[in-house]
């Protein structure tokens, strides 16, 4: 079977390029990096360039990277690292990766306050909710010891890109009455989009390698100047002493490779503008073939940045899962959501989040494309996908 991938946002194909560097790796740079001897030290220095390249790939110097298992070991570091006491306050929406909701959801039964950000139709964070609320939390009696706000820099169901910046303005302009950071979740922007902690503002940043055609095994969390962060997982002083455990060298140099191809295809503002061009390309062809499709995250009022990789189109009345069933068996791999979320019924608490009412959350999926994707497969996609609905929503009829 010919397969057509459009579920790029739950993983990418490794690059040929990585693939060959994790292949070297494995034959010839396997020993432990924290050796002393000549071996070790050759992977260490191998494993080093790639973290500069990691590191250089959202604008940080390379020592204030801490190299982890992926993007959810790196958030739960961030957010546990940071709230330490029951007196740290996290603020965050509603509609963040559950890599985010569930240690937000367990911090808050072990005491620590969780306060929600509103957003918009898009799921986009309201400036002034988060202006509003820090100034609430700061003045709590007794204020807190320190408050972490945490929001992803593009969401991984629509795509939809928050104003990273300005909610950072915010962040600093309440630094004063405490210690409050901001952590971004950018495990769907980095590799995609322009990322840069120094001009964004902020003080964490989390983001993963195989979102951007590198191995999986391999994240990072940027830990800003000043930042004290408490290690979540001991044993070692690997990582500076912030994560312990034998690093995995082989996906690193891999990752290191992944982030110096990303690099190559952010300045190149044709083919980012071409696969722009194929993400609307598809969402047209089945909203002119299916008229009451629904674009979530995009308002008929005001343009919403998104990703140029992702679209999530919702089919009223249909159920994602059959939907996703049937244009497997067709071979057109796509998803309902986050990828660690299949399996439930359940319409996604995003969509929900956002307001998209239930019966067009019920029959949404996600569509993302990579680097990789051609016009070709975009014009498939689109015939299956109506021929998909179309058949799914005749079964339904005769049912009813």
């Amino acid at each position: 079977m010919q397969w057509i991938y459009l579920d790029n946002n739950a993983t990418t194909k490794p690059d040929a390029a990585v693939t060959r560097r994790m292949m070297q790796a494995l034959e010839e740079l396997w020993a432990n990096a924290s050796s002393v001897h000549r071996m070790g030290q050759m992977v260490r220095q191998q494993m080093e360039l790639s973290r500069a390249a990691l590191a250089a790939l959202i604008g940080a110097p390379p020592r204030q990277l801490v190299l982890t298992s992926g993007g959810t070991e790196a958030n739960n570091l961030a957010l546990r690292g940071i709230l330490t006491q029951t007196t740290d306050v996290l603020i965050t929406p509603p509609t963040e990766h559950a890599a985010i909701r569930e240690p937000a959801e367990a911090l808050s039964k072990q005491g620590h306050p969780v306060q929600r950000l509103l957003i918009d139709g898009a799921g986009r964070v309201s400036p002034k909710s988060l202006d509003d609320l820090l100034a609430l939390v700061l003045s709590m009696d007794p204020s807190p010891r320190r408050v972490l706000v945490s929001v992803q820099w593009a969401n991984n169901e629509t795509g939809v890109i928050q104003p990273i910046a300005e909610l950072s303005r915010i962040v600093q302009s309440h630094s004063g009455q405490g210690q409050v950071l901001l952590h971004v979740d950018a495990t769907q922007a980095v590799g995609k989009i322009p990322v840069d902690v120094g001009q964004a503002g902020v003080h964490l940043l989390t983001f993963s390698a195989h979102k951007f055609h590198g191995p999986k095994g391999v994240g990072a969390l940027y830990v800003g100047p000043g930042v004290r962060l408490q290690p979540q997982i001991l044993g070692g002083p690997q990582e500076r002493q912030k994560r312990g455990g034998t690093e995995n060298s082989v996906a690193i140099l891999g990752a290191g490779v992944a982030a110096e191809l990303a690099q190559l295809f952010l300045a190149d503002l044709a083919r980012v503008k071409e696969l722009t061009a194929l993400r609307d390309r598809l969402e047209q062809g089945i909203r002119a073939a299916i008229p009451d499709a629904v674009v979530n995250g995009v308002l008929p009022d005001q343009a919403v940045p998104r990703l140029w990789n992702t679209t999530n189109i919702g089919f009223p009345k249909l159920e994602s899962e059959a939907i996703l069933v049937a244009l497997s068996e067709k071979g057109l791999c796509a998803s309902a959501g986050a990828a660690c979320s299949s399996g439930s019924l359940d319409p996604s608490p995003v969509l929900l989040a956002m307001g998209v009412p239930p019966d067009v959350a019920h029959g949404s999926i996600r569509l993302s494309l990579s680097r990789m994707t051609t016009e070709a497969e975009i014009d498939a996609a689109i015939a299956l996908i109506v021929q998909v609905v179309e058949k799914l929503r005749k079964q339904t009829a005769q049912v009813v």
